[in-house]
This record gives structure tokens, sequence and C-alpha cells, in this order.
């Protein structure tokens, strides 16, 4: 490693620098693609319909304090149990059925966080009111759940209450979830894995527009993803992150937009942990995200424990309460592409513990520091400032 060089700039001055150190890394134990995603970032989507517009297969209807469950002239469910009158809609549908069918449910209702509503392969979910989750639970317990299952849709849910996940889907592949709102006072908004048997990949998995606030945890969690797209997370006031990607690969996000995410935590708007972008044994460019906003909360931008292969291309952090970026033992990452703004709060630090591969490949440019400070140390390898204007601001670099 070369001599280390500390250098201080004062307000309103621009740094052109490089730096080096060290990376290597072991393979990771779930089996991965050998070549990354090419596309780019996930757009805004298309207006959505208007929910329960459209045909459908069966429904579930409140009207007063009874819930009734139909399919076509038949009626399945008649009750007060909202859970109840949606789990009979979805299994009256066809039986063993290899293209989708659809549920709309009309009216609002409350349901235990006990308990689940559970998912089949091919099945299209559309909720035109709002789940109030209610009393306790414990385990992988969500008002919509999925497990093993593929080809699956919720195109509107709101939920209220405290779950302890909004949405849980594990070991699933071709799902999309619409537009998603969530008003919690506790738990985890959307969580998508493959823990259930981490030898399969959670496969393509599209995220239309969730919007999170309340959860005691992360907006928007993956682990062992193959495929994500992802439109817009807005997350307000939760206890973790806005979205965490776990081992995730093959990504693709427009927009993470968080306010008060992680406060007194090290979580962060937009994190990446445990391997995530990492294929094979190498970090190909294969994580993409648009921009990310961070006001106030933990940190703005964490990478962490050998993940990486990511560029973000905005970034606009204002007030964390811990760091506005922390890079920690990644490989290949890209802050700020297009442009950024880091405006107060905790430094950009670029850091390494010693149980992992040093930071290698790191580019932090095009950003414009205002009343907060770059810091590397220990020193990476081949790593690059470049394009970027302190204002009141300090930079210690190799």
């Amino acid at each position: 490693m070369g001599r280390r060089a500390a250098l201080l700039a004062a307000a309103g001055a621009t740094a052109l620098l490089t730096a080096a150190g060290t990376m290597t890394a072991p393979a990771t134990a779930a089996p991965a693609r050998t070549a990354p995603a090419t596309q780019a970032p996930a757009q805004a989507a298309t207006p959505a319909a208007a929910c329960g517009d459209g045909s459908y297969q069966a429904e579930a209807v409140r009207s007063g304090s009874t819930w009734t469950a139909r399919r076509g002239g038949s009626t399945v469910y008649t009750g007060t149990d909202m859970r109840a009158a949606v789990q009979a809609a979805i299994n009256s549908l066809s039986p063993g059925r290899t293209s989708k069918e659809r549920v709309v449910v009309r009216g609002s209702g409350t349901v235990s966080a006990g308990s689940r509503i559970s998912l089949p392969s091919y099945t299209v979910l559309d909720v035109c009111g709002t789940i109030d989750v209610t009393g306790s639970g414990s385990g992988d317990q969500a008002p919509v759940y999925s497990r093993g299952t593929r080809d699956i849709e919720v195109q509107h849910l709101n939920v209220t209450g405290a779950p302890l996940y909004g949405i849980f889907l594990r070991n699933v592949q071709n799902v999309v979830l619409g537009q998603i709102d969530m008003r919690l006072s506790r738990g985890l908004g959307v969580r998508i894995d493959n823990r259930g048997d981490t030898s399969q990949w959670t496969r393509n998995v599209r995220i239309d527009d969730v919007y999170v606030s309340g959860a005691s945890s992360h907006a928007v969690e993956t682990y062992g993803v193959d495929g994500l797209t992802v439109g817009t997370v807005t997350a307000r006031d939760v206890g973790e992150s806005g979205l965490l990607l776990n081992q995730t690969i093959n990504a693709a996000v427009a927009k993470v937009d968080a306010e008060d995410a992680g406060t007194g935590t090290g979580y962060a708007a937009f994190r990446m942990a445990n391997r995530n972008g990492r294929i094979g044994s190498s970090y190909p460019t294969n994580i993409r995200v648009g921009e990310v906003v961070a006001r106030g909360g933990g940190r703005g931008v964490f990478c962490v424990s050998e993940s990486g292969g990511a560029t973000i291309d905005r970034v606009t952090l204002s007030h964390t309460g811990n760091n506005a970026i922390l890079i920690e033992n990644c490989s290949n990452v890209t802050l700020a592409a297009q442009s950024g703004t880091v405006t107060g709060g905790g430094e950009i630090r670029l850091a390494a513990r010693s149980e992992f591969p040093n930071n290698r490949d790191i580019t932090v440019q095009n950003l414009t520091v205002t009343d907060s400070s770059i810091r590397e140390s220990p020193c990476g390898e081949n790593t690059t400032f470049r394009n970027n204007r302190l204002v009141n601001s300090s930079q210690s670099v190799c």
C-alpha cells in the first residue's frame, strides 16, 4: 500500500484525488448467475388501473359488517371475518391452474397479526380497501403471504396497524407488486427472500410503488433475489432502512426516497449488505440505482459486508444523523455517477473492518459537499475521488 496523504480542503475548494488498497472475496453459498443485468434503472411505472377495474374470477365484498365471498354465481363464504372471506375467494379459484386468476376485495376490515392471507401460484390479488392488522403474533405471519410459489401479483394493497410483516414472500418467482401503501405502528413493510431454501434464488421480482411509514424495521427488504426491478420506495419514519438489499443480484431501482429512516441507528435510506451484488466471485456492475434521497434518519447510503457491483446515479442526502455515505468492505461501487449533494449530517466515509477484504474499485464523484467531510481510512485499492466540490467541508483521503 502506498504512502498515505492527508488533504484538507477549505470552503469552496474542488478536489480531484485517487487512492489505492486490496480486496479479494470467497464465493457465496447460494448459486449465482454468471452475467450481470444490462437493463437501465427502472423507470416510474405507468399509471395503474383503478382498483377493482377489469375482469376477475372471484371477489370478497363487505356490506355492513358482513363479508361475502363469491366465485361467479356461487357464494363460498358469508360472515364477519375479512381474512376468512378473502382466503375463501382465493381458494375458490381453479385448482391446478397454470395461468393467473384474479380476486378483487371490496371493503376494509381487520386481520390478526398472527394470521395470513396466503396466495398460491398464478394468483392476482387486488385489495380495494384497507387491511388493519391488530393483536400480536410471531414468525413469518403477514396479511399477504406466499411461499414456494410462482406468478403472483398484488395490484393494490393498503395496510395499517401492527403486522409482523405487511407482505412476506419466500422462495417465489415472477412476482409483481403494484401500488402498495403501508401506514404502520410496527413491523417490517415488504420482505422478499429465499431463506426457506437458500440453494434456490427468488427470481424475477417487480415492485412498482411502495410507501411505508411507521414500520419498526425496514420499509422494503430483499435477501437472495436474482432479478429485481423497483420503481419507487418511499419510506417515512421507519425504524431501520428504506430499501435494504441483501445478497440480491441483477437489480434496477429507479428511486429511494427516505425521511427519518433508521434514526439513531446505523441503517440507511439505501443499504446493501451480505454480498449484495456479488456474482460468483466477482462484482460486475449489476445493481443500478437512479436516485437516493435521504433527509435525517441514520445513514444515507451504506454498502457493507462484501457487497458491491453497484452504480448510483444521483444522491441528495441532508442532515443524516450517522454517515451520509459509508462504504465498508465493498468492491466496484460508483457514487453519484451523474450528480449529487451532501449537506450537513455525518461524514462521507470509506472504511474497512479487518474480518473482511478491504474496499476496492470505489469511485466517489460529482458531489457538492456542504458542512460535512470526506474521509478514507484505511486506504483502499484503486479508489477514485474526482469532481467533488467542498463547501465549508474537509477531505482526508489516501
